[in-house]
C-alpha cells in the first residue's frame, strides 16, 4: 500500500523533470552554441562548397553524363578522377569513395559519400560500436568507423603516396558527408600516425573536412587533432549533436516515445562537468564551422553567417528541437549554403559595389569551368582577382590565419587541461602543446595545487613514455619492445 501512494509522487518528480527539459529545449536555438565564437574567413572556408560538390559526384554513375548535378555543375574534370569505387569494389568495408587529382587548387582528394539508407553494409559499419570499446592514440573512438577508416587506408595508401610524392606541392585533403564524415576523421588520425606509408608527408599538408560528421572521437582526440580536422555543421543538424548511442536509436526506432522520455531524463539530470570528465565519450572532430542561417522568432533563412572556433566545453551537446535538424543535415542543403555562405563573405571583403562590375566573357567561362562556383560566387572571385591584391599581401593574410588558429589550437589544449579532460594533453612529438603555467587551473589559485597538477601530468607523461619503450615478461621483469629496439 505504501508503495502504491509513492507512485503519484514519482509521476510528479518525473512530469516536472520532463517540463522543464522541454522548457530548456524550446528556449534552446542553435545559434546560442556559437554566438561567442569568431567569424570564419573566405580564404578559410573556400574549400567547403567545393569539397562538397565532389562528395555529390561520388553519387553518379557517369561523370561524363551526370544526373544528379547541381545548378553550375559539379565544377570537375573526370579526366582527373584516379580512382572511383562502389560497393561492389569495397565489399561492404566502406562506403563507396573517389581519388580526385584537383590540379586548379593543387590538392589531391580523396571523398567519401555518406549513408546509404538501402545498404545493410553502412548500418552495421555505424552499429558497430559500444561505449569505450576502442581505444587510439590515447583516447576513444568508434569502433566501426575506425575498422572502415584503417581499411580505406590501408587499401590506397601507396596510391596516395604516390601521387603526393609526383606533385610535391599538393596537399593531401578527405572530405566526407555523414558516414563518410566519420570515417575520413579517422583516416587522418591514422594517416598523422603513419605518415610514413605516404612517404613521410608533412602534418601540415594533411587536412580533413567533415561535413555533418557523427560523433566519432572523445573530447581530447577532438581537440588535439583540431589543427588536422574541420568539422561543418549546417544550423541544427541533428548528427554532430546525437549523444545517445546510434544502437539505441535504431533498436528503438518503433518505440520512440519511450526513447524521447529517456533521453529527457538524462538530458535532464546529468551535469555538465560529468560529461565533460567521461573519457568514453564522444564528440564531432576537431575545429568546428557552423553555419547559422535562421534566427529564433523569425522566419525564414537569413544570409548565413559561418562561426568558426574550437570548443572545449559547449560543443554541440544538446540537441535542437527545430524541424530542419533532419533537413539540415542533407548534402544538398549543406553545399547550397556554404556556396552562399562563401558568397556574402566574398561581398563582404570585395563591397558590394564591386558586385554591380562587369567581367570579361572568357574569365567567366574559366571560373565556371574550373570552380564550379555560383554565378555571384564567380563573379566576386574574378573581382578579386581584377583588384590584384599584391602576392605578398595575400600571404600574410593567409599566415595571419594560420597563426590565429595556431594561438586558438593551443588555447583550447590549456582549457581542455584546465577542466581536467582526461588525457587531453598532446604528446610532445606534436610540438604544440604549452604547459599550463601556475594559476591558469580553473578552480585552483593556489599555487601549491597548481604545481601539484604539474607534478602530476608530468608523471602521466613519464608513465605514458615507459609504456611505450618498456614491456613486461613473464618472470616480471621489463625489457625493451621489439618495436621499439
Amino acid at each position: 500500500m505504501s508503495i502504491l501512494c509513492g507512485l503519484p509522487i514519482l509521476e510528479c518528480v518525473y512530469c516536472l523533470g520532463c517540463a522543464r527539459w522541454l522548457w530548456k529545449k524550446c528556449l534552446y536555438s542553435a545559434g546560442h552554441e556559437s554566438e561567442n565564437w569568431g567569424l570564419a574567413t573566405a580564404e578559410e572556408f573556400e574549400p567547403v562548397p567545393r569539397l562538397c560538390r565532389l562528395i555529390l559526384s561520388v553519387y553518379e554513375d557517369d561523370l561524363r553524363d551526370p544526373l544528379w548535378a547541381p545548378p553550375g555543375g559539379y565544377g570537375i574534370n573526370p579526366d582527373w578522377v584516379v580512382v572511383k569505387r562502389t560497393y561492389e569494389d569495397t565489399g561492404g568495408c566502406a562506403a563507396p569513395y573517389m581519388i580526385y587529382l584537383d590540379h586548379d587548387n593543387a590538392d589531391v582528394v580523396l571523398v567519401i559519400r555518406g549513408l546509404n539508407l538501402a545498404k545493410e553494409s553502412d548500418y552495421a559499419v555505424l552499429l558497430d560500436n559500444k561505449l569505450g570499446q576502442t581505444t587510439f592514440d590515447g583516447g576513444y573512438v568508434h569502433n566501426g568507423l575506425l575498422k572502415a577508416a584503417m581499411w580505406v587506408f590501408d587499401t590506397e595508401c601507396e596510391l596516395l603516396r604516390d601521387l603526393v610524392e609526383m606533385n610535391p606541392d599538393y596537399r593531401l585533403t578527405f572530405a566526407g558527408h555523414s558516414l563518410g564524415a566519420g570515417i575520413v576523421s579517422l583516416i587522418v588520425m591514422y594517416a598523422v600516425q603513419n605518415r610514413d606509408r605516404l612517404g613521410n608527408i608533412e602534418r601540415k599538408r594533411i587536412r580533413c573536412f567533415a561535413m555533418a560528421p557523427a560523433r566519432c572521437v572523445s573530447l581530447n582526440l577532438a581537440v588535439r587533432y583540431a589543427d588536422v580536422i574541420n568539422s561543418i555543421v549546417l544550423q541544427d543538424d541533428f548528427l554532430p549533436r546525437t549523444t545517445t548511442a546510434l544502437e539505441d536509436v535504431f533498436k528503438s526506432i518503433f518505440c520512440l516515445p519511450c526513447l524521447l522520455c529517456l533521453m529527457c531524463l538524462k538530458d535532464t539530470c546529468t551535469l555538465e562537468e560529468k560529461k565533460l570528465k567521461d573519457p568514453r565519450r564522444l564528440y564531432a572532430p576537431g575545429r568546428l564551422y557552423h553555419i547559422v542561417e535562421r534566427k529564433p522568432f523569425r522566419i525564414g533563412r537569413f544570409p548565413p553567417v559561418v562561426r568558426t572556433a574550437v570548443p572545449v566545453d559547449g560543443r554541440f551537446e544538446h540537441l535542437v528541437l527545430s524541424c530542419n535538424a533532419t533537413s539540415d543535415h542533407a548534402i544538398i542543403w549543406l553545399e547550397r549554403e556554404s556556396q552562399r555562405a562563401l558568397d556574402v563573405s566574398l561581398a563582404s571583403f570585395l563591397g558590394t559595389q564591386s558586385l554591380e562590375l562587369a567581367c570579361p566573357a572568357s574569365h567567366r567561362r574559366k571560373k565556371k569551368e574550373n570552380l564550379g562556383l555560383s554565378s555571384q560566387g564567380r563573379l566576386m572571385l574574378e573581382k578579386d582577382r581584377i583588384m590584384e591584391i599584391p602576392a605578398q599581401q595575400r600571404m600574410q593574410r593567409q599566415e595571419s590565419i594560420a597563426r590565429e588558429h595556431s594561438e586558438e589550437y593551443e588555447a583550447a589544449l590549456r582549457r581542455a587541461v584546465a577542466l581536467k579532460i582526461p588525457r587531453a594533453a598532446s604528446s610532445p612529438s606534436y610540438g604544440t602543446f604549452a604547459e599550463v603555467e601556475i594559476g591558469e587551473s580553473s578552480g585552483s589559485s593556489s599555487g601549491t595545487r597548481a604545481s601539484l597538477l604539474s607534478f602530476k601530468r608530468m608523471r602521466e607523461r613519464w608513465d605514458d613514455f615507459i609504456e611505450r619503450l618498456f614491456d613486461v615478461d613473464e618472470s616480471g621483469r621489463m625489457v625493451f619492445k621489439k618495436a621499439s629496439t
